[in-house]
């Protein structure tokens, strides 16, 4: 990709007011010269030339458009450099010159009941266009922090911690430098996400701790992993998890940091991940060959459990001109995988393959038992922008909850799966070694019937 350019929205961003003015509603009130919206595009862009109306990229909606709408709604109701709002609750902690890093509480412009924002567990079903509302509803206030020493950040990083671990939404007021910015990335690769601006002051209204998350946050004792799975099996949601992880709420107190958002979710889903594998191993293998799917936002998943000892793989398909297949015409196939004694390196795929795995484990577990998992991915071009892997774990969810379709064969169960994709099976058997291993191998017991 070439060297990325930024600049404000001004009058010369010609095409970016032509995008703009395609739309009678939009262009009525989204003023594109103002100091608020920042542009970054890359050079040689499809963008440009596109301007939201040729669908150059293959997509069925343009997600520059979806995120200018979203933008546009929230600025309506942005009024200065105070903040008023209902945090459903909601923190980040970047990741971008770690180990020094921005923090901060976020927050929309208006009270109630905002958890939604905020909570991917209950996202699943929502449109696309509804998701990134949620996305760029919330304001982030931020302040630079060390991560080694976070207290030197004063009240701002107390106040962020206290709201991580919150059970439900909470008043909070903002003050800010000045009016939040919103870097607009004009590029369809990009997740969509709010405007910021510096923080200056933070208050917090009533706030009630989850008790859990109270208990082992004061345990200054207990290492950060025990205190993840013990949440976990006192069923508090993922996300907030997450949340309070991220700010280093749990773990021996002089061993406790901060940890970027994006490398305390995967962090989360690989801990609970090796803990859930522990566990079914000591499990009798399922039965029958088991198909489960779901079908959500342009993804489709299969996923296929084989009877026989704990082993992993995951593919991702991207069709041409997806988000990470640039290509115009061939399918892009990424594939990770693990053996029975699990990883020693971080999976290549990212973080999809650890929130797929656990939504998974979590099936097993509940049934107490052990299986050989296959998951495939397909990503059309509908999947029009990126969302989060809360998506990967979320459809896998949901697939594990529907009735399986059952095998006495693998011939079968992988003819059936076959029939619910695009791509044909040699291009999976090729793509991943542990599939092909499976298809090839003759066990032992083979030789005595």
């Amino acid at each position: 990709m070439g060297k990325r350019i930024t600049s404000k929205f001004k009058p010369q961003n010609k095409w970016v007011r032509d995008m703009v003015e395609s739309d009678p509603n939009m262009a009525s009130t989204l003023d594109v010269t103002r100091d608020a919206l920042k542009l970054q595009t890359p050079d040689q862009s499809l963008c440009s030339v596109c301007k939201g109306g040729k669908m150059l990229c293959g997509k069925t909606t343009c997600p520059i458009m979806a995120r200018l709408g979203a933008v546009n709604n929230l600025y309506q109701s942005i009024k200065g450099t105070e903040i008023d709002g209902s945090s459903p609750p909601s923190v980040f902690v970047g990741r971008f010159g770690y180990p020094y890093v921005q923090i901060g509480p976020l927050t929309p412009t208006f009270y109630g009941n905002t958890e939604i924002l905020d909570a991917p567990e209950q996202w699943f079903g929502k449109s696309i266009n509804e998701i990134i509302s949620y996305r760029s509803q919330l304001i982030r206030g931020m302040t630079p922090v060390n991560v080694n020493k976070p207290w030197k950040a004063g009240r701002l990083l107390d106040q962020t911690r206290e709201l991580s671990l919150a059970e439900h939404y909470v008043e909070t007021e903002m003050k800010l430098s000045k009016k939040p910015t919103q870097r607009f990335y004009m590029n369809d690769d990009v997740q969509p996400i709010g405007p910021t601006a510096p923080l200056e002051n933070v208050d917090i209204g009533y706030i009630k701790w989850n008790r859990f998350m109270e208990k082992y946050h004061y345990d200054t004792d207990l290492k950060a992993a025990p205190a993840t799975i013990k949440l976990f099996e006192n069923d508090v949601p993922i996300s907030n998890i997450m949340r309070a992880f991220s700010m280093g709420n749990f773990g021996v107190e002089k061993n406790r940091k901060l940890v970027p958002t994006r490398w305390s979710i995967t962090a989360v889903d690989d801990l609970l991940g090796k803990y859930l594998t522990q566990k079914i191993k000591e499990y009798p293998l399922i039965n029958h060959y088991e198909v489960y799917e779901s079908n959500y936002i342009g993804n489709r998943f299969e996923i296929l459990l084989m009877p026989d000892s704990w082993c992993y793989e995951a593919y991702e398909a991207w069709y041409p001109r997806t988000l990470w297949n640039p290509d115009e015409e061939k399918v892009a196939i990424v594939t990770d995988w693990e053996p029975y004694k699990g990883r020693t390196k971080y999976a290549s795929m990212g973080g999809c393959y650890y929130s797929g795995k656990l939504a998974v484990l979590e099936n097993l577990e509940e049934r107490q038992r052990q299986a050989k998992v296959f998951i495939f991915r397909e990503a059309y071009p509908d999947y029009i922008l990126p969302v989060g892997v809360w998506q990967v774990r979320e459809n896998c969810r949901n697939a594990m909850k529907q009735e399986p379709k059952k095998f006495e064969t693998l011939n079968e169960a992988l003819n059936h799966t076959m029939s619910r994709l695009s791509i044909p099976l040699q291009r999976w058997i090729e793509a991943g070694p542990l599939l092909k291993h499976t298809l090839t191998q003759r066990k032992l017991t083979e030789f005595f019937h």
